[in-house]
């Protein structure tokens, strides 16, 4: 059996897996203006409680940026925040977006983001002006963001929340992320999952290992 017959449904990541992320270029931005302890509240691999509740709409942008300021005691107006946050947001290479319209045709294809309402129309610019893509989430068969849904990775609840709004089989749905704690917990909430290590590959090279769109 091929691997491409395993599957219905194939859940993504986006940021590292479709959209290229440095997130350290935000650390650097918000250190050109004076606040150097950036990193030490975000990376990947962790996060400040902020984030976390930034991430699943708890906290508004306005709120964000305030408690922003708060940490970094300085003065910082709106745009710089943003510019700041944003900076860790590259571009999206078009053959990426080529690879989802490929797994279209044989897969229902779902996106599923940790990410927050600044982030969101930054990333939807970026896909608009580099890859001419003016509706971003009409490129997959459903496409979720964790501020909107009020939940987020590595949490089963949200797994089960995507899986029941397309009636998919949770033993029928490959899930790929580049931070190995989702892929975990989307092991535990019963998920096939494939961590996306990038430092060896990106996603053309995993959905080719894989076979997933052998004919």
């Amino acid at each position: 059996m091929e691997a491409s017959d395993h599957y219905d449904t194939i859940i993504l990541d986006l940021g590292g897996v479709l959209i290229n992320v440095d997130y350290a270029a935000s650390a650097r931005a918000f250190a050109q203006l004076g606040f150097s302890g950036f990193d030490d509240l975000y990376s990947k691999s962790k996060q400040d409680g902020l984030f976390d509740r930034f991430e699943t709409g708890a906290i508004s942008p306005a709120q964000f940026r305030d408690r922003i300021r708060q940490l970094a005691q300085l003065d910082l107006t709106d745009a710089q925040i943003d510019a700041c946050w944003n900076a860790m947001l590259g571009s999206i290479p078009q053959q990426r977006i080529d690879l989802v319209k490929h797994l279209k045709e044989r897969y229902e294809v779902l996106l599923l983001s940790n990410t927050n309402a600044i982030h969101v129309p930054a990333f939807e610019a970026i896909a608009a002006k580099q890859n001419g893509i003016t509706d971003f989430k009409g490129l997959f068969d459903g496409a979720y963001f964790s501020c909107e849904l009020g939940m987020r990775k590595p949490n089963a609840d949200i797994f089960d929340h995507v899986l029941s709004l397309h009636g998919a089989d949770a033993k029928r749905t490959l899930f790929i992320d580049d931070s190995i704690q989702h892929v975990e917990g989307a092991r535990k909430a019963g998920l096939n999952a494939e961590h996306l290590d990038l430092g060896k590959e990106d996603i053309l090279g995993l959905v080719q290992r894989l076979g997933l769109l052998a004919d």
